[in-house]
């Protein structure tokens, strides 16, 4: 903050404004808001400057904002206190104009959508904006009829929730948007497909960072031909391009928040528990590093300096595939929340010990010419543990296989 935001600003002496948006994605473990902090101590140093936060009222960034400083020096300004008029009237103008936009390129949609509809289509919203651009992204979606797709969303039963002001219940309104157009895209699917799709898009909303198809497909050990449909089916819910190696993300964080959670995604063929994916994540970094890490595999010379060889950058992307380097950099990111359970945890206990025992040299090469090498202290950290929880657990596990049943102790002989 000091040396990127405040020394720059007071030498230039500029007036500006700078945003932090989504304040509450950002997660620190102290009761009040790390950045919040930070600024309360350097705010009064850039007086040209205004910030401009947003982000949802969690208790950490409602204390941050009663700092002595920022309190003196801020304004707080709740979205939900805005007059719900003012905001239907902005969505539905929203509808009229992406509507209007679709009509201009499709044909046979005169009178349409009716007034009926987009006063239903507002009420639906409840306030919510990213249901309004969720929808529209789904009615327009290419090669489709976007008057019936309109009617499917509608034909479901509705309810309404603000965002922030009352906690998420089952059937709110967004989270039947979420349902409908997920059982519109996978409901026809045969049930020996649920895994993949659960998958696929745990890949997407639990990656370290966002990842692209072509490498969720190498991740999981996929076909990217599999990975790209099956996202652009909810292309809806996804920031998603036709090149299968540009990154993929959810479109709102809502969309994560929901189909993690068992009480809101009450489908369990959509269903993502974090723990489980966390843990074929790992898995699939863990074997993907055990196939292709291999001694010297860009091709150094003997004894040579990193600051010898050039541009490391190029010479990785040469060598190292997108999927490969995301394991190196980010199997401990998973493992971290893996779950313990029978099946997963032998399954990672294997894959590491493996890799612990073969690959690890090679693994801190490819990390030292990436530039990240100070992220193996904290992966072989995360391993200790694991390996640590994992020895307990098991061991648990198998004196609970030893535990008599009951009634047959006076009879069994090893009592």
């Amino acid at each position: 903050m000091k040396k990127l935001i405040v020394q720059p600003l007071v030498e230039s002496r500029i007036s500006t404004v700078v945003i932090i948006d989504a304040l509450d994605e950002c997660k620190d473990d102290e009761p009040t808001s790390v950045i919040l902090s930070v600024l309360e101590r350097l705010v009064p140093e850039v007086p040209k400057v205004k910030f401009f936060v947003t982000g949802r009222p969690e208790p950490r960034i409602r204390a941050g904002f009663r700092l002595p400083l920022l309190a003196r020096a801020t304004d707080v300004f709740i979205l939900h206190e805005v007059e719900s008029s003012r905001v239907n009237s902005d969505i539905r103008l929203f509808f009229s104009h992406k509507f209007l936009e679709l009509k201009d390129h499709r044909l046979g949609l005169d009178d349409w959508p009716t007034k009926e509809q987009l006063d239903l289509l507002c009420e639906r919203a409840a306030g919510l904006f990213v249901y309004a651009v969720a929808t529209v992204r789904f009615v327009r979606r290419q090669n489709s009829n976007p008057k019936k797709r309109l009617d499917l969303l509608l034909q479901s039963p509705g309810d309404t929730a603000l965002e922030g002001k009352t906690g998420f219940k089952p059937k709110t309104t967004l989270d039947l948007l979420y349902l409908s157009i997920l059982q519109e895209a996978f409901g026809g699917d045969e049930p020996e497909d649920d895994p993949k799709i659960r998958s696929v898009l745990g890949a997407v909303i639990l990656a370290a960072n966002p990842l692209s198809p072509s490498t969720i497909a190498t991740l999981l050990d996929l076909d990217t031909g599999d990975v790209f449909p099956l996202l652009s089916s909810v292309h809806s819910l996804l920031t998603l391009q036709q090149d299968t190696n540009h990154p993929v993300r959810p479109f709102h964080k809502s969309f994560p928040d929901f189909i993690m959670d068992p009480a809101r995604c009450t489908n369990t063929r959509f269903h993502v528990p974090p723990s489980d994916h966390h843990s074929e994540l790992a898995i699939g970094s863990l074997e993907l590093m055990n196939r292709r890490l291999q001694k010297n595999m860009f091709e150094f010379p003997d004894a040579l300096a990193n600051d010898e060889a050039g541009d490391l950058r190029k010479r990785a992307e040469g060598y190292i595939h997108r999927g490969l380097r995301y394991a190196c950099e980010s199997w401990h990111k998973h493992l971290a929340n893996a779950k313990a359970a029978p099946t997963p945890t032998a399954k990672i206990t294997f894959v590491l010990h493996r890799f612990l025992e073969q690959k690890f040299l090679f693994w801190l090469e490819v990390l030292s010419i990436l530039g990240t090498l100070r992220d193996a202290v904290d992966a072989l950290e995360v391993a200790g543990k694991w390996l640590e929880v994992c020895r307990d657990y098991m061991l648990d596990e198998f004196l609970n296989l030893l535990t008599p049943v009951p009634g047959i102790a006076d009879c069994c002989p090893c009592q």
